[in-house]
């Protein structure tokens, strides 16, 4: 390796592009940039932010887990080439990018940049009223990139064009050589809590899950130049349709997969809303052969619009899925309408990363939320004190070795989520799970959304794929409410297919053929459409909200 201290992202990238120059990486609408191209442009940026005095000023090894020695850039971007050039420009010039959420309200906005401690932001011209509203009261934020987006706003006093920046110069002082130890930082969704920021160093993310373990083995990469073999060989090449947005942390996994093995990633031409037909017509187009989907909010409108038959999909090979489950009746379809492909399942959270996975085939499918884990995951038991062995139920779902340094700026909570256990250190994130007879585990759900009704606990996911089996649900979120008997009760809040015609009780007694009784919603709260994250994932806090009222 070119650091004794592990891979870097920004290295990987270079080392890909320079094996393979003239081979496309991304294609966007009319763009279509190849590996040598995207890496000059990533150059000019990261020039940039050098001579904006941004980088590294503090060594891991002077710092504890929750501790950042790097400044911070914040990535407040739709999807597009733009959001990897600043990414990988990041680490080139030691400097930690991380995700904003650019469905954030003023107020989230702000909370999210004060914890980050941003010293730049580089945003889409569509978010500069937000930015604008609240940079006064972020003193450290020093450094605005605009990227010019056709929405018609005006670049911000004291921004920089970001096309103006890409076009500076390499520093007399020359770049800094980046380690494997620099960060990594992915903030968490927040859907049940405040967002945190995630520290990995980007030897331990890259190898544990963006690629820098060749796919069916357990055995590194060992050196730059086997990656640029591999990317060179055509082996791992694979053209993959990205429709998650790129502040998904898998959605930034599953990209530096393709780029390992010098693959590309096709972008929707729609990235302000999902449009199942705008992005399969890219998929066909592109002869996409993997497409990654983060449960049924979209998955169920890609295979409503593969049924009307009017896309050749016959080059594709997978849909993956992460994230958030499928019900069994979407992968039904699925498999239906596309009975040559893969369903691979695969199952982690950003403190863990990629950990455990399954794959269904036509005939062959796989019981929901059933996963053959990684054997660096385990399931520990209740107290934490010991792995559970094959049979037993009711621990936590856990990694060891290649596991995060903390949550940025939280010593208290690094030191809960990542205890050690008879000297070894596990990130244990608050996934409940059981460890079934054959090694398999059964993952059951966060405990953080977990319902307590009448001494028993009921996990939200599974109920919400109990209530999926009818097929008049489009989709469905289980939250609890207050309850004078049962202490707490469970409610579902759920979107119909349109024109549906069910009653609650023909709901309830689809879910009971999957579920005990005692897990059933007490009732249910109809509503047109429900609320998710841009990633997919279900919003637990505006489930609440709903079941409340």
């Amino acid at each position: 390796m070119a650091d004794q201290r592990g891979f870097t992202l920004s290295s990987v990238f270079r080392a890909v592009a320079r094996a393979v120059p003239e081979q496309e990486v991304m294609v966007w609408r009319d763009r279509r940039l190849t590996y040598a191209a995207l890496d000059a442009r990533v150059d000019g940026l990261a020039h940039f932010l050098v001579a904006a005095g941004l980088g590294c000023h503090t060594e891991r090894d002077a710092l504890a887990g929750h501790e950042s020695g790097q400044d911070h850039v914040g990535i407040y971007l739709r999807n597009g080439n733009e959001y990897l050039e600043t990414m990988i420009a990041g680490y080139r010039a030691r400097v930690a990018p991380f995700n904003v959420n650019y469905r954030y309200v003023e107020e989230e906005l702000l909370y999210l940049l004060t914890d980050a401690g941003a010293r730049a932001l580089v945003y889409h011209a569509e978010f500069a009223p937000q930015v604008a509203a609240i940079r006064d009261r972020l003193p450290q934020l020093e450094v605005l990139v605009q990227v010019a987006d056709g929405s018609g706003n005006a670049l911000l006093p004291g921004a920089v064009d970001y096309e103006e920046a890409l076009r500076t110069p390499a520093p007399t002082d020359g770049m800094p050589t980046p380690s494997g130890d620099d960060l990594y930082i992915v903030y968490t969704g927040g859907t049940t809590g405040t967002p945190k920021g995630v520290l990995w160093r980007q030897h331990d993310i890259y190898v544990s899950s963006m690629g820098g373990t060749p796919f069916g083995t357990t055995d590194p990469f060992q050196s730059y130049e086997a990656i640029a073999a591999h990317a060179a060989s055509g082996n791992g090449r694979m053209n993959i349709l990205m429709i998650p947005p790129f502040m998904h942390g898998a959605a930034q996994w599953s990209t530096f997969h393709m780029i390992t093995g010098g693959g590309l990633i096709a972008i929707p031409s729609d990235v302000h809303r999902f449009d199942a037909a705008d992005a399969l017509r890219v998929a066909v187009a592109e002869r996409c052969v993997s497409i990654p989907v983060v449960g049924d909010a979209v998955a169920l409108p890609l295979v409503e619009e593969v049924e009307t038959g009017r896309y050749d999909l016959s080059g594709l090979g997978a849909i993956n899925n992460g994230a958030a489950p499928l019900s069994p009746s979407t992968r039904e379809r699925i498999l239906t309408a596309l009975p040559h492909i893969l369903i691979m399942d695969a199952a982690g959270s950003s403190e863990t990363g990629l950990q455990m996975s399954s794959m269904s085939l036509k005939g062959a499918e796989v019981e929901a939320a059933r996963f053959t884990p990684q054997s660096d995951t385990a399931v520990l038991s209740d107290d934490l004190t010991r792995p559970l062995a094959p049979g037993e139920t009711g621990g936590w779902l856990a990694r060891r070795d290649r596991v995060p340094l903390g949550y940025l700026g939280d010593a208290d909570k690094t030191a809960r989520t990542f205890p050690v256990i008879d000297g070894v250190r596990w990130s244990v994130p608050g996934d409940r799970a059981d460890l079934l007879e054959d090694g398999s585990v059964r993952l059951l759900g966060r405990e953080s959304v977990t319902i307590n009704s009448g001494g028993e606990k009921i996990f939200a996911e599974e109920v919400e794929r109990a209530m999926m089996s009818h097929r008049a649900v489009r989709d469905v979120v289980v939250a609890g409410r207050p309850s004078e008997r049962w202490g707490a009760e469970v409610v579902a809040v759920v979107a119909l297919e349109e024109g549906a015609d069910v009653t609650d009780d023909e709901l309830v007694a689809a879910a009971a053929e999957h579920v005990a009784r005692y897990k059933l919603p007490k009732a249910v709260v109809r509503v047109p459409v429900v609320q998710r994250s841009p990633s997919g994932k279900a919003d637990y806090g505006w489930a609440k909200t709903m079941v409340a009222s």
